[in-house]
């Protein structure tokens, strides 16, 4: 194993008044809690507002532009007629008979056998092909136009489990296609939403740009099983599902610019680190390309790219958190998100945020 550590030293008690069900009512509105590089530095309470202060001119801020699908889906299975749901993950390879087959998980799993249709409106249906193991399946889509067009009416935006939970409701608000969505998202195909995202306003943006910020933009789309928990006891036995990325050309070359010449990258979200670093070689230059990756970053790993972060406050136990981790020190991690849940910051998808403004003794 690359590194080893107990899963347990990712663990932490969250009052369950404190978990996030809905965002906040402005998207800069909502808090931020600023890390300052070194150990000892003391912690700074904004808003998410005020971030453009702790950015310089120059530093180029690196954004997640993927798209979140409405990929979760109600319908009827038949024969029998019972209640069942279907969340998309990813599409298959094609298969050159110009028909829609995605990979997903169904539920319940094992009355949808193969060769069952599941119904999901007028116009809308798909057939369970295949068995693919852990709960997931091939189905097979039919319907009137595009699938994209099919979803757009048809689909919930597919919220984190715990926060359908705590509404108690089954499927996602209207208000939700928008807010569970990045202002600069473009790229359709993230089943999640890259959070650290969705406290940015074109206006933040643009302010941000007027200060001397680089903006550069990659697509890694998000898959369903970026915020499950580390069910290994070591951290090091865990491995992440495969998600596929984009490095645009021009971003390659902001970011490595930026390097040359000593200036920041600052990554907001999780998902923008995994691209950068997984894109670069061991010489820390940024590839352009298409790619996918399944890195898994933890305390020790050497940051190539990276050097500070925009992100939200993440589950115990989680890949996310491990991230972070490596970013600034488990301890140190542990003692800022033990003063977040005293001040009563809010957690997970539609929470409050963090800028980690360097790396771990810098």
């Amino acid at each position: 194993m690359p590194y080893s550590e107990p899963t347990s030293h990712y663990d932490y008690e969250l009052p369950e008044e404190l978990i996030a069900d809905r965002p906040a009512e402005r998207r800069d509105g909502s808090r931020l809690l600023v890390v300052p590089p070194g150990q000892g530095a003391p912690l700074e309470h904004r808003a998410f507002s005020d971030l453009p202060e702790y950015l310089r001119a120059g530093d180029v801020l690196v954004l997640n532009d993927s798209r979140v699908i409405p990929a979760r889906l109600y319908g009827k299975r038949l024969p029998g007629g019972g209640q069942c749901e279907a969340l998309l993950l990813e599409p298959c390879s094609p298969t050159g008979d110009g028909v829609e087959r995605w990979t997903a998980l169904v539920r319940p799993g094992k009355k949808l056998k193969p060769g069952t249709r599941i119904v999901f409106g007028e116009g809308f249906e798909a057939v369970v092909e295949e068995e693919l193991g852990g709960g997931e399946k091939r189905v097979r889509f039919a319907c009137d136009g595009t699938l994209a067009e099919a979803l757009d009416r048809h689909g919930h935006m597919p919220l984190p489990p715990y926060i359908l939970a705590r509404r108690g409701e089954k499927g996602s608000r209207p208000e939700d296609r928008e807010r569970y969505q990045t202002v600069y998202a473009r790229a359709d195909g993230s089943v999640a939403a890259p959070t650290a995202g969705l406290h940015f306003t074109p206006e933040l943006l643009a302010e941000l740009q007027a200060r001397g910020v680089e903006i550069a933009r990659v697509t890694l789309h998000v898959g369903a099983g970026t915020f499950q928990p580390i069910t290994a006891e070591d951290i090091g036995e865990h491995v992440l599902h495969m998600e596929h990325y984009t490095v645009p050309e021009a971003a390659a070359e902001t970011v490595n610019r930026a390097k040359a010449e000593g200036r920041r990258v600052v990554a907001v979200g999780t998902t923008s680190v995994r691209t950068l670093e997984s894109a670069a070689g061991a010489d820390s230059v940024v590839r352009a390309g298409v790619a996918s990756t399944a890195l898994m970053i933890a305390p020790g790993y050497r940051f190539r790219v990276v050097d500070a972060l925009v992100t939200n406050f993440h589950l115990p136990r989680s890949s996310l958190l491990c991230l972070v981790a490596a970013l600034m020190g488990r301890e140190r991690l542990l003692a800022v998100y033990a003063e977040a849940i005293g001040r009563g910051y809010r957690f997970y998808s539609y929470g409050d945020s963090m800028f980690v403004g360097g790396c771990e003794g810098s």
